[in-house]
């Protein structure tokens, strides 16, 4: 570090066109004067190159020459690499301040959606200015943030600095921002964590699939509205599960179990569904379907996807029709959280490194219970409860969260082949 008046700080800002090789000949000069770095930062936006370095040179008289010559050839050689170079000498003030700001919290801010706008990002920095927080670095994770297809992502990360004190307000803005602007933004603290999760725990109706089976099921039954009416009742957390799943249950009684398993292929997964599961397979994850639905649907997902551990309801069976009962224990969310403990401890696994995804009010304590919690296109009362909360995007979108970029999974694409 700076030693006062021993040595100064002097930052050195190259910017210009980018090319193979440009950091190695610049720090090469460094090393052979053996000036010492402090801190370094490159950046390259569409093939132009931004490389800060603040080093520490002695300050006294007889260094004069030193620093003299390191410049000149500093600025010579960026002459030659079609690169302008600037030095700015640091006061000992800010030296400090930037060793204060070492010892900062840190916090990545994902910004989701089918495209995003210099207005999103503007209001987004806006709030992050707002609460004094500094933003270090930028990052797109997605291949275009203007893609010319509807249906494709985009995605931007930033790293931000400040407060801790200040994460439960910009939670709260970030929420209404992105309700605001149909865009998802999500504030995650850095750590360890972030990139080492571990298992992924998801509800599946409404989240792993589209739909309810329960609802599909009334409907073959002629209760659908009944059930439906009870259904949205206790996704608000009007009613408990317990009772309006063993209310909904019953109104099924007398159904051909033979019409109960056509359901199957009928409901089709969630947008990404597949790609997600796919990729944190390939990364090693573990997987797990905790639902409030019927084991029946949970272990075709199962088969399909590769999803490891199935919990669910078991939806009773007599004489080849459907007895209006459930057999017990009723999965309901405190079961779910309990299940999600037991499994992370089966796998010797932090909670810290459980992601869990649903969207209803069951689903909160196993939200809550994970190291990230995300609402997936969840009921308001989800969203305010969770860690975290997307709407605009597939399923795979979740990936972004992990820092996994568009062009990390590229090479383990599947082909499609044109017939």
């Amino acid at each position: 570090m700076p030693s006062g008046s021993a040595t100064k700080a002097v930052l050195i800002h190259f910017a210009g066109p980018d090319a193979p090789g440009l950091t190695a000949k610049i720090t090469r000069i460094l090393a052979d004067y053996k000036v010492c770095i402090l801190d370094i930062g490159q950046a390259v936006v569409h093939e132009s190159l931004v490389l800060g370095i603040l080093v520490e040179v002695p300050a006294g008289r007889e260094s004069a020459t030193l620093r003299s010559t390191v410049k000149t050839a500093l600025s010579n050689e960026a002459h030659v690499l079609g690169l302008q170079a600037h030095f700015t000498t640091i006061s000992e003030d800010r030296v400090k301040h930037w060793e204060h700001g070492l010892h900062h919290h840190h916090f990545i801010i994902t910004i989701l959606g089918r495209t995003i706008t210099a207005e999103q990002l503007a209001r987004v920095s806006a709030i992050i200015a707002a609460h004094g927080m500094n933003v270090d670095r930028i990052d797109r994770l997605s291949g275009e943030l203007a893609p010319v297809d509807e249906q494709a992502n985009a995605c931007v990360e930033l790293a931000v600095s400040g407060d801790p004190s200040r994460e439960p307000p910009m939670r709260a803005e970030f929420l209404a921002t992105a309700q605001e602007l149909s865009i998802d933004i999500a504030f995650q603290r850095e750590s360890i964590f972030r990139r080492n999760r571990r298992i992924f725990a998801f509800d599946m109706d409404s989240t792993l699939i589209q739909g309810e089976v329960i609802d599909e099921l009334a409907k073959m039954a002629g209760v659908g509205d009944e059930v439906v009416r009870i259904t949205e009742s206790a996704m608000r957390g009007e009613i408990g599960f317990d009772e309006s799943f063993t209310r909904r249950v019953a109104l099924l009684k007398g159904l051909p179990s033979q019409r109960v398993h056509t359901l199957v292929d009928s409901i089709p997964l969630a947008d990404g569904a597949e790609r997600l599961i796919r990729t944190l397979r390939l990364l090693g994850y573990k997987t797990a379907i905790l639902s409030g639905g019927f084991t029946f649907f949970a272990r075709s997902l199962q088969q399909r996807l590769g999803i490891d551990y199935v919990h669910a309801n078991e939806l009773e069976i007599s004489d080849g029709v459907v007895t209006g009962r459930v057999i017990p224990p009723i999965i309901n969310g405190k079961r779910k959280a309990a299940l999600l403990a037991e499994i992370a401890a089966e796998e010797n696994v932090s909670l810290e490194q459980v992601v869990a995804v649903g969207d209803g009010a069951n689903d909160i304590p196993m939200l809550n219970l994970a190291g990230m919690g995300i609402a997936y296109r969840a009921k308001p009362v989800v969203r305010q409860k969770a860690d975290q909360s997307i709407s605009c995007l597939g399923l795979d979108g979740l990936l972004y969260l992990l820092g996994v970029r568009d062009r990390d999974l590229k090479p383990h694409e599947p082909t499609i082949t044109a017939v």
